[in-house]
């Protein structure tokens, strides 16, 4: 796949030189038990499986400034501030995003198996990243850095059903406001040794408007900690 800029310029014989992002988010997604439910199915039941899933993602996916990088089996990779930047609403868009595709999730119903639940494992990250063109027969835009890395480990050690986020993600978040996170503790991740991490919980607004800064951090001992600025 390629943003249809890029598309443009290799259309036109343009070379297309690869650049350097500061400001993106970068979203990972896994279906849950995914190996078990394929390997009681027919493949064509997997087939069905997998492009009702990506149709209702894609589906949200079309109504935020996001850009989607990729499927690899069940593993669904999205961006935003890449390959246009968007200032600091790249968190937001991503954050926005992944709570509604948990939600759909909620009511959502696999053919061949109706009474068993999907569950995503969601994890995102910010950071700086590069982007550009792979491939000449069949050119690939991708993205490299240490905060695709690090997205891709949010989702891996998350939990079904839950949306990890970096401290990274969840400091742009209280900066610009209107979402509900908790904080998981610090963990040992592969590759980054010990990290606080937290969980992205809910929209504040489900309209997410801006309107307010701040984020409510829960806590064990304070479940509702508002922290506002003017």
């Amino acid at each position: 796949m390629l943003p249809k800029s890029v598309a443009r310029q290799l259309k036109f014989g343009k070379s297309v030189h690869a650049k350097q992002y500061e400001a993106t988010t970068v979203y990972f997604s896994d279906i849950a038990d995914f190996a078990d439910i394929s390997s009681t199915s027919e493949p064509m039941q997997v087939v069905t499986f997998l492009n009702n899933v990506y149709s209702f993602m894609d589906a949200k996916m079309n109504m935020y400034d996001v850009y989607k990088m990729e499927t690899i089996g069940s593993v669904y990779m999205v961006v935003s501030g890449v390959p246009v930047s968007n200032g600091q609403r790249h968190v937001v868009e991503i954050a926005n995003l992944a709570v509604d595709i948990l939600q759909v999730t909620e009511d959502f119903v696999i053919p061949h198996m109706p009474l068993r639940p999907l569950r995503l494992r969601i994890g995102i990250h910010s950071g700086s990243c590069c982007a550009g063109v792979v491939g000449n027969k069949m050119p690939r835009y991708c993205l490299f850095g240490d905060t695709i890395n690090t997205a891709s480990r949010m989702q891996s050690y998350g939990l079904p059903g839950k949306i990890h986020v970096s401290k990274g993600t969840r400091d742009l978040l209280e900066e610009v406001g209107g979402f509900v996170v908790e904080p998981r503790g610090r963990i040992d991740i592969k590759g980054k040794g010990d990290m606080a991490t937290f969980w992205l919980v809910s929209k504040i607004n489900p309209k997410n408007e801006g309107k307010k800064r701040g984020v409510v951090l829960q806590t064990d001992s304070s479940r509702e900690a508002w922290m506002e600025t003017a």
